[in-house]
């Protein structure tokens, strides 16, 4: 029984919290890949990016690596205003011993809720409000995360596609003209895509393709 005593006047309950904090950041680092692809531009740029060489039908090229990194630096560069006033805002203070680190972390998620709620549609955000049978909110602050991330998710995905549609039509048109060319000439064994695929990097590069997709997703945001 003094050996219990002894163990619970050593016991202090401060440790535990720093403990608990420090394991809810460890959480959310790694949670980091997922809050980079579902709560910034990334999903979209690199949905868009992807749906190109798709339509452009080049196989591989460009590689994976090179079209990840440059939506990754795509979405830096547009995210930049928003890390920059988490910085001043949450991150700063809290390197500072000014705010608390629960302060800090509702600090840091208004700059992504403003963000997220910018370019969510209503109606997606209303489809997990009535599902969860929430009262309509008064502010952004009252919106939760698990609501706002999904329907944010889900309209990046749509947009995203839209995107990709308006891209994949002059490359289609290409793809028929093509294919009725061979199919009048009777070579029906020609694979048409081959045929077609130098015309359409052509056309790619004259319009100089990738500054118009880069300066569509900048001005999308």
């Amino acid at each position: 029984m003094d050996e219990f005593v002894d163990l619970y006047s050593d016991f202090d309950p401060s440790n535990v919290s720093t403990s608990l904090r420090l394991l809810f950041l460890l959480t959310i680092l790694a949670l980091a890949p997922s809050i980079l692809i579902l709560m910034t531009s990334f999903a979209r740029i690199v949905i868009v990016l992807s749906f190109v060489r798709t339509s452009l039908a080049t196989q591989q090229m460009p590689p994976n690596q090179v079209l990840i990194g440059l939506a990754l630096f795509l979405t830096f560069f547009i995210m930049a205003p928003t890390f920059q006033e988490i910085n001043e805002e949450a991150l700063q203070p809290l390197f500072s011993e000014e705010i608390s680190l629960d302060e800090a972390y509702d600090r840091a998620s208004m700059p992504m809720k403003e963000f997220m709620a910018k370019h969510t549609r209503q109606k997606d955000l209303a489809l997990f409000m009535n599902y969860s049978q929430m009262e309509r909110p008064e502010s952004l602050e009252d919106i939760p995360l698990t609501m706002l991330v999904p329907a944010f998710a889900i309209s990046e995905l749509k947009t995203a596609f839209q995107m990709g549609f308006m891209i994949f039509i002059p490359f289609l048109i290409i793809d028929m003209a093509v294919a009725s060319i061979l199919m009048s000439m009777g070579m029906m064994m020609l694979p048409p895509v081959m045929i077609s695929l130098p015309f359409k990097i052509l056309l790619f590069v004259l319009v100089d393709g990738w500054y118009l997709i880069s300066h569509s997703l900048l001005e999308s945001f």
